[in-house]
């Protein structure tokens, strides 16, 4: 099958790499346009731009597939299908019906559950026992598609957004793989999705990444799993925002919700709603993140000091 890929990070490098391997017939390859990065804003290349490069791919960019001279460019390649991987751009109709079976994207949840644009994230917060890969026919709606194909894995206690993020990349890969040999057999089958169980994944916002000490302590550190590495879940005190990148909840502490239990060497514990909150790494503006023991050498903190509720 003639393939166009479309994805932009790590993601969906991943899937891409895996495809590669597989000596898939890829005819093109679409990706964000490249972005300012690093302290020089020097314009830097997607990791699926990259990979793409290497292997002497034809590489699109474009801003928006909503124009009539990109929209030809794609269908003059006559591609069979095109595999959508977190690529960031809106894929309109007239681009939906190009490939002669339509475009088939990678979700990172399992449908109808985390509809939306962070999934990982959002399963997490929920406390959720599992996730996995949906590979998705897609449609106009948002997620609203018909599955294909899915792979569940489980979401493990001490998981991070970025720890759940590497493993469904891989289970997304493989995925891909075994759903195209299946579709090239005409051996996949589109199941319905069912609206009334689904649920949306909100985009990520810093403003929701501030902890509310409110909350109960086993909500907390799903909280602050979720925002790891984006946006960083932050709490204020003595004047000053840390984040707080690793914690545990202790269910046998109580006291009022943002008050320091206790700052012992390797110990931050501050009450919640409900329980406690075991801080064990944690980081000060413009430094860098330290385990709590390291942490409190350098910036005090003691028991009855009071983190902002929110």
């Amino acid at each position: 099958m003639k393939i166009i890929f479309a994805g932009t990070p790590i993601f969906a490098e991943k899937a891409l790499k895996a495809l590669l391997e597989q000596k898939t017939e890829i005819v093109a390859v679409l990706t964000q346009p490249d972005r300012p990065s690093g302290r020089g804003m020097q314009l830097k290349a997607s990791p699926v731009k990259e990979l793409a490069t290497q292997h002497g791919l034809q590489v699109l960019q474009p801003v928006s597939l909503k124009g009539a001279e990109i929209q030809q460019q794609l269908s003059a390649y006559q591609a069979d299908v095109m595999v959508v991987a977190a690529y960031g751009l809106i894929l309109p109709q007239t681009v939906l019906n190009i490939p002669r079976l339509g475009c088939i994207n990678i979700h990172a949840s399992l449908l109808p559950r985390w509809r939306g644009a962070a999934p990982i994230q959002r399963a997490i917060q929920a406390g959720d026992a599992q996730t996995g890969i949906t590979i998705m026919q897609m449609d106009a709606g948002l997620d609203t598609g018909d599955m294909l194909f899915t792979k569940s894995c489980q979401i493990e206690k001490k998981d991070t957004a970025a720890s759940l993020h590497d493993k469904l990349a891989q289970l997304g890969a493989g995925a891909i793989t075994e759903a195209l040999e299946l579709l090239a057999q005409g051996r996949l089958v589109a199941i319905p999705q069912d609206s009334r169980d689904a649920t949306y994944a909100a985009k990520l916002t810093k403003e929701e990444a501030l902890i509310n000490w409110m909350l109960p302590a086993v909500e907390l550190d799903r909280v602050v799993r979720s925002y790891n590495p984006f946006p960083g879940a932050s709490s204020y005190i003595n004047d000053t925002q840390v984040r707080i990148w690793q914690s545990s909840d202790r269910e046998d502490m109580s006291g009022e919700p943002g008050v320091v239990l206790g700052a012992e060497k390797n110990s931050l514990i501050v009450a919640c709603g409900n329980g406690a909150l075991n801080i064990e790494v944690l980081q000060k503006p413009n430094a860098k993140a330290l385990p709590v023991g390291q942490f409190l050498q350098g910036f005090q903190i003691n028991a009855g000091d009071r983190f902002v509720l929110r």
